[in-house]
């Protein structure tokens, strides 16, 4: 592979090779287990506060899907790997201010963090006027925990009919964010008592069909989501390393 447009180096490629077949490979050990395809679980590396060199060496070292957390961090990434000729399908899967859609809308393969009724209205009327639809999942804060957003579970049904009655947007499923854990499965009643609420809800959607996103589990509990049937794991730090080397 000729590397003279990108910014990454072939040593880069290659540990990112190795760190995505390591996540590749629990992954299919955790769906043999769940009785589940690899086919059915979108790996999402999450490449927040790390350079746009890395983003490069992960979808060269064979990752489809980016997910980012902020929208500044997002369109120049957006922008760098279209420059150079890198597909990439984007995911935005942290807070999203309304007065931040307009920088993104078109741009991302899928927005996981739609945490309001007013967020969804806004991402619509963009969606709208720039003559696309865009895939969104509502965030549901299942856990309880005060620092985490999303729609509290008896609030979800409401948010789903509401969601249902905007144009320029198509419904396609949860993502939930488990608590830090302390020791191993702590996260997996999150997970399954967001699942239950999952199929649940699709009965409630516009179109049932399209209700196929699951998205749960991260680094230090991607497994137990998995088993829990998450379709989107978002993984950091197993692919890209510890965050706090970057910020210091």
């Amino acid at each position: 592979m000729e590397l003279d447009r990108f910014d990454c180096s072939r040593e880069q490629i290659n540990a990112f090779q190795d760190r995505i077949a390591a996540v590749r490979s629990n992954i299919d050990e955790a769906c043999k287990q769940a009785g589940r395809t690899p086919s059915e679980v979108t790996l999402i590396g999450v490449s927040k506060v790390f350079p746009v060199e890395c983003a490069e060496a992960a979808v060269l070292a064979g990752l489809k899907d980016l997910g980012e957390n902020r929208v500044q961090e997002l369109v120049p990434k957006i922008d760098r790997l279209d420059e150079i000729g890198l597909d990439v399908n984007w995911h935005l899967i942290g807070t999203l201010q309304k007065n931040k859609v307009k920088y993104i809308i078109g741009k991302t393969h899928l927005i996981h963090s739609v945490n309001t009724i007013e967020l969804a209205e806004e991402i619509s009327k963009r969606s709208v006027n720039a003559g696309i639809v865009s895939d969104i999942l509502l965030q549901g804060n299942i856990s309880g925990e005060e620092s985490k957003h999303g729609f509290a579970p008896d609030e979800l049904e409401a948010a789903v009919e509401s969601v249902n009655g905007l144009e320029g947007v198509r419904l396609r499923g949860l993502m939930t964010m488990a608590p830090i854990q302390s020791y191993e499965g702590q996260a997996r009643r999150v997970f399954s008592d967001t699942r239950t609420i999952f199929e649940k809800l699709k009965t409630a959607t516009k179109d049932p069909d399209l209700w196929d996103v699951l998205s749960m589990g991260m680094s230090q509990d991607y497994k137990d989501a998995i088993a829990e049937g998450s379709t989107c794991v978002r993984i950091g730090t197993a692919i890209f390393g510890d965050r706090r080397q970057i910020t210091g």
